[in-house]
């Protein structure tokens, strides 16, 4: 993908993104913060993903503690989103185009996400991780922190076409990329 599609994508997304669904302005929580325990719940923290104009056409789903997946609500638009998920300390509902659906279940089943199909999500609650390069990380190595950042978007499966933007997340309020030289790779834009 031409680098200057990919800066007209993000460019236009950053100014899209507003306010998430049901929300007057995005804010983040760190952890530890207990997920949603109902389905209503799990849909309005999904919901509080992405802007409304997204997240009220959106399918909603949820995963147990297997992983297994449930529709909570079908949609209309070809976003999925999920709410904050139990393994993780922070606040983190996301929302995915199809695209970046798929390369989120190759990143979940380990296997290559597919290719030349550029993905976005969103996050606007923000997001904890455990590390920013290890993708199937479950914790922070000893001695380091969740690498937690505040309201982004996504753009992922742009192979290598990160050159400028750093790797390491030590300050996450500006771009960087995440998961740098493997295949799940993406970059992070901070929003606010």
């Amino acid at each position: 993908m031409p680098v200057r599609v990919l800066l007209v994508v993000v460019a236009v997304s950053a100014v899209a993104c507003g306010a998430p669904a049901g929300s007057s302005a995005p804010s983040t929580t760190t952890g530890p913060v207990p997920p949603p325990s109902t389905d209503e719940a799990r849909i309005a923290s999904a919901m509080a993903a992405a802007p409304a104009s997204i997240a009220n056409g959106a399918t909603i789903i949820a995963f147990d503690e297997n992983m297994q997946s449930r529709t909570l609500r079908e949609g209309t638009n070809g976003w999925t989103c999920i709410p904050d998920m139990a393994h993780t300390p922070g606040t983190d509902p996301m929302c995915l185009d199809q695209a970046g659906m798929a390369w989120a279940q190759a990143w979940m089943t380990q296997k290559e996400p597919p290719a030349d199909t550029m993905g976005f999500g969103y996050m606007l609650m923000g997001g904890s991780d455990a590390s920013n390069t290890d993708p199937f990380a479950t914790a922070p190595p000893d001695g380091s922190r969740w690498v937690d950042t505040g309201p982004h978007v996504m753009v992922f499966n742009i192979g290598t076409h990160f050159p400028g933007y750093p790797t390491d997340a030590n300050d996450t309020s500006r771009p960087y990329v995440m998961f740098a030289g493997t295949p799940y790779a993406h970059l992070m834009i901070p929003v606010k």
